[in-house]
């Protein structure tokens, strides 16, 4: 397989990848970002920890999550949990103004 074979496949990866984020973000309500992951979740739990030596860890728990990473055969997750010493960024997504009433 050439470098540019490799290139047109992982190119072709990420778009697929990003054709299902764009088909279930309208499923979830929270982004959590983390240094090495992005996730979309219903649920979502932080709790900030400090260590004996002064230092701040995070420590998230998600369930029933959708992860961004075009390497997994399966993106949605039952339970994730990440423990960092990085930042974590949590947002709640706005719900669109072009829904449809109920009924029609």
């Amino acid at each position: 397989m050439s470098a540019e074979d490799l290139e047109k496949y992982e190119n072709e990866m990420e778009l697929q990848l990003y054709r299902e984020y764009r088909d279930v973000v309208g499923l979830f309500t929270y982004v959590v970002e983390t240094e090495r992951r992005f996730y979309l979740t219903n649920s979502v739990d932080l709790q900030v920890h400090g260590t004996g030596n002064g230092e701040t860890f995070f420590e998230v728990t998600m369930q029933d999550a959708w992860v961004w990473d075009m390497y997994r055969p399966a993106r949605f997750v039952k339970n994730v949990r990440v423990v960092t010493f990085k930042d974590v960024n949590i947002e709640e997504l706005a719900k669109s103004d072009l829904e449809l009433p109920a009924g029609g």
